[in-house]
């Protein structure tokens, strides 16, 4: 399959890529969307970010927009009502997350980059990021579902489709997906390096996303796996037609993100965790002891490869002028 440039603020060449000039520029804020209006509710053990109804979500990324945060990733965190077995209305243009995507590309056209989490755990009863038969996770008809949430995604104005899944050759059916529909200015960043980590626990509570039994530990990497692994998936991912790399979580594997830079001819990105966000929150509640911890943080991401930095300490970061 050809792959298109995508056209957007990323290129395919890292040795012409338009983003990641400096740290601040590297950087994209995340949010939680729910459904309702003027919901804006602080989640435990993350301060400083907070689940949003569309209305306030909107209005704090035009916020964000003012003090130079053009990239925000967005999460949707569906009500007990909308999960079902099958995960079905993650893939509902009229879910809070589709529904927001389109008013922000309406407010804000090409100003903002929008990037959208596509994955199961978040709409499916058991919250698992795939779908389950006899009790066991299965590949293929969770990769057919995943489809149906990209393209929903896209087809809101998405500018990336985050597939945060793991499941094998999703990639490939995305981007093959997409080039049918024409969608070719709709960019797939995949998770490519993601481990069964066990700082994911504040966004769980966060996205209501915890499984209900059992591990992820089938689909997600083992946290022991050599960089042989991790190199394997990120060219798979490259092969498939992904156009940003992921590597998750960031400071454990900041080997890893070193090691995938330094071997792909894509930009790679790196998630600043939840657990990782928590430890430094709860620790620096003085803001000048914070503010060292964060650049040193967020430095270390950049000098290990990262071109792009997906961090919840963005909004600070920027907006105090330490980055």
């Amino acid at each position: 399959m050809e792959i298109r440039p995508r056209i957007n603020r990323w290129t395919h060449s890292r040795r012409n890529l338009v983003f990641g000039q400096s740290i601040a520029e590297s950087l994209v804020q995340p949010h939680f969307v729910v459904s309702g209006k003027g919901v804006n509710e602080q989640i435990h053990g993350m301060p400083g970010i907070n689940r949003q109804s569309s209305d306030v979500l909107i209005k704090q990324i035009s916020d964000d927009l003012s003090i130079g945060i053009t990239s925000h990733m967005i999460f949707g965190v569906l009500e007990d009502q909308h999960k079902d077995e099958n995960g079905t209305s993650a893939a509902d243009d009229q879910m809070p997350l589709q529904q927001t995507v389109r008013k922000l590309k309406e407010k804000f056209g090409d100003q903002i980059v929008v990037m959208t989490d596509s994955c199961l755990c978040t709409s499916t009863a058991h919250g698992h990021c795939g779908l389950i038969q006899d009790g066991v996770i299965v590949n293929d008809a969770s990769v057919d579902m995943l489809v149906k949430i990209s393209l929903s995604h896209a087809n809101s104005g998405a500018d990336y489709v985050c597939l945060s899944d793991m499941m094998d050759g999703r990639v490939r059916s995305v981007r093959r997906a997409f080039e049918e529909k024409g969608m070719r200015s709709t960019g797939v960043l995949s998770y490519s390096v993601k481990y069964a980590s066990s700082f994911y626990g504040p966004f769980r509570d966060a996205a209501s996303s915890a499984p209900t039994f059992g591990d992820r530990s089938s689909h997600q990497m083992d946290p022991r796996s050599d960089y042989k692994e991790a190199i394997l998936e990120a060219e798979m991912d490259v092969r498939e037609g992904s156009d940003i790399l992921m590597i998750k979580p960031g400071l454990p594997y900041l080997d890893v993100l070193r090691e995938v830079s330094s071997k792909v001819n894509r930009p790679v990105a790196v998630y600043n965790v939840s657990g990782e966000y928590s430890m430094v929150m709860e620790h620096a509640t003085d803001v000048e002891n914070r503010h060292k911890m964060v650049v040193e943080i967020l430095g270390s991401f950049k000098r290990a490869g990262a071109d792009i930095i997906v961090s919840y300490h963005t909004r600070e970061a920027v907006g105090r002028g330490w980055v």
